[in-house]
């Protein structure tokens, strides 16, 4: 699994955020994602200060992203090639490193073409600034389009998409174009941004993400009936298992065809603890076919399916 960092600088201050690195380090994780945008850069910072004296920086998977707009200005935000330069300086900075090992674009620009936007990840990689890239958000056509004008640079590795129980779209297109292309799925809120550990099914806890000014709206968008109906296949299977409906969730996703690391986000070190948790679980067939059933996405022409 991944470490995101999503609400460092916002929701988790710099304590809070070392000890979730220490956790997830001594347990053998190794992906850290941040973004440039993620609480206005201070994901970032908080991130470059941990690293080096907690960390060391040879030992992890050092992943963020740009596109996001940052400031105001020709270059503060977008794919256009000034713009992902400048963003990346910045992010350097912020992280305290020479290089990051995976950059992302964090959304696809239509204002500027793909072939400027791809000419500077190799400008970077040329450079010696980032040793790999990635897409995220990005659907399925934009997924391929991208995947094969990179394929002769071979720098594009990986996309970063929201996928879980309860968002399983990239299921139609994107999953399909990246195992074609080669490229790993990193699924964001695999826990369906929350919901999906039923702490939402009788309220809203005061210390969740549901409760934030900041990310309740981040969290409504899957609280729904159809949700409902799948966070209570969920709880009955980690019943039936003696686990987590945490864990039921994040092995599910984890083990879907195409997935690498599902990138997890947490409030402290003792919420980490139970997704990293996940690991040791192995979902049974029929538990897995039953979620399979329950949270199935619709297809249809001309899209096939996965099996």
């Amino acid at each position: 699994m991944g470490l995101g960092t999503l609400t460092w600088g916002a929701d988790t201050d710099a304590d809070a955020a070392a000890a979730q690195l220490a956790l997830f380090t001594e347990s053998g994780g190794t992906l850290l994602d941040t973004a440039d945008i993620y609480a206005d850069g201070e994901a970032e910072r908080m991130l470059g200060a941990l690293l080096g004296d907690l960390v060391p920086r040879e030992h992890v998977v050092l992943a963020t992203k740009a596109v996001a707009r940052r400031h105001d200005g020709p270059f503060g935000g977008g794919a256009s090639r000034g713009a992902l330069l400048s963003a990346l300086e910045g992010s350097l900075r912020r992280l305290r490193v020479d290089h990051v090992d995976l950059w992302q674009l964090h959304a696809w620009d239509e204002s500027v073409p793909l072939e400027e936007t791809l000419a500077a990840v190799d400008t970077a990689v040329a450079a010696g600034k980032v040793r790999y890239a990635g897409v995220s958000n990005y659907s399925g056509w934009q997924t391929a389009t991208a995947a094969a004008r990179q394929a002769r640079a071979g720098a594009l590795v990986s996309t970063q998409v929201e996928y879980s129980l309860l968002e399983r779209g990239i299921e139609r297109e994107v999953v399909p174009a990246c195992l074609h292309h080669g490229l790993g799925v990193l699924p964001w809120a695999p826990l369906g941004r929350g919901v999906l550990t039923g702490k939402y099914r009788a309220n809203t806890p005061a210390d969740s993400r549901g409760a934030s000014a900041v990310f309740a709206p981040y969290v409504e968008r899957h609280r729904t009936d159809r949700a409902a109906r799948i966070v209570q296949a969920v709880a009955t299977a980690a019943d039936g298992l003696g686990t987590s409906p945490l864990a039921v969730a994040l092995a599910w996703v984890r083990d879907r065809p195409g997935v690498v690391a599902p990138v997890v986000g947490a409030r402290d070190a003792a919420q980490l603890r139970g997704s990293l948790a996940a690991e040791e679980l192995t979902l049974p067939a029929a538990i897995r076919s039953a979620l399979d059933d329950v949270s199935a996405v619709e297809f249809g022409y001309p899209e096939r399916r996965l099996h």
